[in-house]
């Protein structure tokens, strides 16, 4: 079976993270899997493109000029024709709208997977309506929560179209991490409370800082991390100096060295006001950190409070900081986390397992298409 992955890259996050695990993992499956990855002019980010390389993968980049580029759709056409491939496997409503304007009838099986619409820009939010709007057209569709597989049904998708299946990671690549963040902040034992994702709403930044300012007045030795990039990224520094904690707070930018950021955190902290299941907690659980998060999406699936983490509620900075502060002052009870965490992620939510829920999604919409093709012959040939 060959499989295309068609993607738009915003960085290396939760879909770009979930996309390489996969194709990784069907590739160890023994399935042909290509990675292309959209390359916007205007603002090009290659790095999901440059650690699929890295594990070997067969990457493909799609240059696109615009919102819409014919030539765009006409790239995916041709890759689909050179890779003979079996399945579009798309992410995200950019990959999903292209995809489905390159797809030719009776070609390629159209398989989508959802993580979910969380912007609340309007023109994002038309997107978002667009793309729920081309994913009735598409073969099957993937939730990774259920909550999102909820949304796919109120946009009046077929329910039989649509799959839940859990996102994964790789294992391996946390197990013998070095923390070489902890040795470029020259922060010795200081802890390090990380935040990992897009800097954007939604994401719950600025609570994060405002709970960090009532931490630093009880611990004040602890730093606080954000890794990742995005448009409020300016406005979150700004926030961190007018709250006084500018010099306890570090903004990495963008990272591909994941194993190593979360080897040098502490504990992670994601407190979203909305989520799917974000790929930022199955990595940490991987790396056996322990989690504080929000109760919203797929979370409370991932974090077990008192037992992989502890749940917040959203919007509740005070809760927040409480939660942070109480992982900081029992050790104890981060261990035990960790170590379960770590256990969970092996029994629940890996890579491998992911890519057998996808391989069985495949094979059955493949064998489906095939027999509907089959059926309308028939019925061409009677008439």
């Amino acid at each position: 079976m060959r499989i295309l992955q068609l993607i738009s890259s915003e960085g290396y996050y939760g879909a770009e993270s979930m996309l390489v695990a996969l194709a990784d993992a069907l590739s160890r499956q023994g399935r042909d899997c290509t990675v292309a990855v959209f390359r916007d002019s205007r603002d090009p980010h290659t790095e999901v493109a440059e650690e699929a390389r890295r594990r070997g993968l067969a990457v493909e980049m799609v240059p696109c000029d615009g919102r819409w580029d014919p030539a765009s759709m006409r790239r995916i056409r041709q890759l689909l024709g050179q890779s003979k491939a079996d399945v579009l496997h798309s992410h995200g409503y950019k990959a999903d709208l292209y995809g489905y304007a390159a797809a030719r009838p009776g070609g390629a099986a159209l398989i989508s997977t959802c993580h979910n619409w969380p912007s609340q820009r309007p023109l994002m939010r038309a997107y978002a309506a667009l793309d729920r709007f081309v994913l009735r057209r598409f073969d099957r569709v993937a939730a990774v929560s259920d909550s999102v597989a909820d949304i796919l049904r109120r946009s009046a998708i077929e329910p039989e179209k649509i799959a839940t299946i859990s996102n994964g990671v790789d294992l391996r690549r946390f197990r013998y991490a070095l923390p070489n963040l902890r040795r470029e902040l020259a922060c010795g034992r200081d802890p390090l409370v990380g935040f990992v994702g897009r800097l954007v709403p939604g994401k719950g930044g600025e609570i994060l800082l405002a709970a960090a300012r009532r931490v630093i007045a009880e611990h004040p030795e602890a730093r606080f991390v954000f890794v990742g990039d995005g448009p409020l990224r300016g406005a979150w520094q700004a926030l961190a100096r007018s709250l006084a904690i500018e010099d306890r707070v570090v903004f990495t930018g963008s990272r591909t060295d994941m194993p190593e950021i979360y080897a040098s955190l502490d504990l992670v902290v994601l407190p979203s006001l909305k989520e799917g299941m974000p790929m930022c907690l199955l990595e940490a659980l991987a790396a056996a950190k322990p989690v504080i998060a929000t109760a919203v999406g797929a979370i409370p699936r991932i974090i077990l409070p008192g037992v992989t983490g502890l749940l917040v509620e959203p919007g509740d900075e005070g809760g927040l900081a409480a939660a942070i502060l109480r992982l900081l002052r029992d050790p104890e009870l981060s261990a035990h986390c960790s170590l379960n965490g770590r256990r969970r992620a092996t029994e629940r939510f890996s890579c491998d397992a992911m890519a057998r829920d996808y391989i069985g999604l495949y094979e059955q919409t493949v064998v489906s298409r095939s027999g509907k093709g089959k059926q309308e012959a028939f019925k061409l040939s009677r008439t």
